[in-house]
């Protein structure tokens, strides 16, 4: 059995397939690992969330921003934005069953025998894995139960901005979101910064990525991660960067995280949008 990971797809489906066909990907054998954000800005999120769900224990998906927007659009927490491209899926006859599937998707997943966490966007340097996993699990209980309205609802917000073990209710898990699914820079003391995206070297000098941040307690292990399309496909030290930009016209990469550890596959990208100009990040959903 292989075990691929691949960054973020976000509904660029033909893309998908082709990177599956130079994989030579076979579900009945084979294990997919993405790292969210499925869904939205491309043309095919209805499309690559059927595939994607219909190939069982075959994949894994951990949760990103993206896939939560549609959760809270679809709930009526929040309206689409300009360059959503979640009409279709949102008017499909089997919405509920998919949103139904996308709600119960982990925001971590971690295989002790292969060492790697996967987790959409990273984690802040305050946490060690059994910490990131426990918080993780905090909001996914409250996801799948419930109460799941009511997060969506909440969860929207840059504060709190700096964990604290001592955080509870809304607050607590809008940062563990925020951590899992948003991060890119942390300022000195480990708080969260949302206003820089672009690629390292191009954030104030009091930033860093969060995985350069120094003493940081997740330095241990290997995490694999997407999310910072302006990062691309990388490996620094124990974090591996998985979203190489398919939706702006880069590629779209596979890593092997068994056997052949280190192997990275890509195939280019047509590219659905452009690139902003800015690097300043916006709300929730954007990436």
């Amino acid at each position: 059995m292989a075990v691929f990971a691949i960054g973020d797809v976000q509904g660029c489906f033909d893309d998908l397939l082709r990177l599956l066909e130079r994989l030579n990907f076979e579900p009945e054998e084979d294990q997919l690992w993405f790292t969210g954000d499925l869904v939205n800005r491309g043309p095919k999120s209805l499309e690559t969330l059927r595939f994607v769900r219909e190939l069982g224990d075959g994949a894994i998906s951990v949760l990103g921003n993206h896939d939560l927007h549609l959760l809270a659009v679809a709930e009526g927490f929040q309206q689409l934005k300009p360059k959503d491209t979640l009409q279709s899926l949102l008017d499909a006859p089997d919405t509920a069953e998919l949103l139904e599937w996308l709600r119960f998707r982990p925001l971590m997943h971690f295989d002790e025998q292969l060492g790697y966490l996967l987790v959409h966007a990273g984690l802040p340097p305050q946490w060690n894995l059994k910490q990131g996993l426990a918080c993780a699990r905090e909001v996914e209980q409250v996801l799948r139960g419930a109460a799941y309205r009511h997060l969506l609802q909440e969860m929207y917000g840059n504060e709190p901005a700096i964990w604290q073990d001592a955080l509870e209710g809304n607050a607590r898990l809008r940062y563990i979101i925020n951590a899992c699914t948003r991060i890119r820079y942390c300022k000195p003391d480990g708080s969260l910064d949302f206003m820089h995206k672009g690629a390292p070297g191009s954030q104030p000098p009091d930033l860093a990525p969060w995985f350069r941040v120094a003493g940081r307690r997740n330095a241990e292990i290997d995490i694999v991660f997407g999310h910072w399309s302006t990062l691309g496909d990388s490996r620094t030290p124990r974090a591996w960067a998985m979203d190489s930009g398919c939706l702006w016209g880069g590629k779209l990469t596979a890593l092997r995280l068994d056997g052949e550890e280190g192997l990275w596959i890509s195939v280019g990208c047509r590219g659905e949008l452009q690139p902003d100009v800015t690097t300043n990040a916006r709300s929730n959903n954007e990436s």
